[in-house]
């Protein structure tokens, strides 16, 4: 997808050419203190708006921004956050996040409630493209460099393929660390 598909008035008027980018994940149980994990983006898969991501394209911004300077929005909604994210890093499959709902925030109660239902099961990247190429022929946009600004939970994802792969164990059952993660 090019642009965002709310809140671009935001984006025009800040001077730049935010995009969206979702991916599903299933449905899950959340952690009863609202924590979460999943996969933001998929390196090498292209999206339903023929979008690929390349290997590498968030380092420069993870490193410039970390996760505090990273927003945790509903609908890419800048007047709606809802929580922070906990980490973010690369890895060979693509870009993991683990987040935290605010549940001091209404709207990230309720978002915690749909989401340990099931009822909502998307994630989705807010990104300037730094830098990216278009192939002539299929019309595929391989990004190289993203500027990200933002992840967050939504409705409907456009990248079927990237799920949730785990959600962290309620206190007092085995806790299933990621390795990716263990020096943060």
């Amino acid at each position: 997808m090019r642009a965002a598909p709310s809140n671009g008035a935001f984006a025009r008027e800040a001077g730049f050419a935010r995009e969206a980018k979702f991916l599903a994940l299933p449905p899950a149980r959340v952690r009863p203190d609202g924590q979460f994990e999943g996969y933001a983006s998929l390196f090498g898969v292209a999206d339903l708006g023929k979008d690929l991501v390349e290997p590498g394209a968030f380092r420069e911004s993870l490193v410039r921004r970390g996760p505090a300077g990273v927003k945790l929005l509903w609908q890419h909604d800048p007047a709606e956050p809802i929580g922070r994210w906990l980490a973010l890093a690369e890895d060979g499959r693509g870009l993991f996040v683990r987040g935290q709902l605010s549940l001091a925030v209404a709207r990230a109660r309720e978002i915690h409630a749909l989401m340990r239902e099931g009822a909502i099961d998307g994630l989705s990247i807010g990104f300037r493209s730094e830098k990216a190429r278009t192939e002539p022929r299929s019309g595929l946009r391989r990004l190289e460099r993203i500027d990200l600004w933002e992840i967050s939970i939504v409705t409907f994802p456009m990248l079927p393929q990237a799920r949730v792969s785990a959600v962290k164990a309620l206190r007092g059952t085995p806790n299933f660390a990621r390795p990716a993660f263990a020096s943060l």
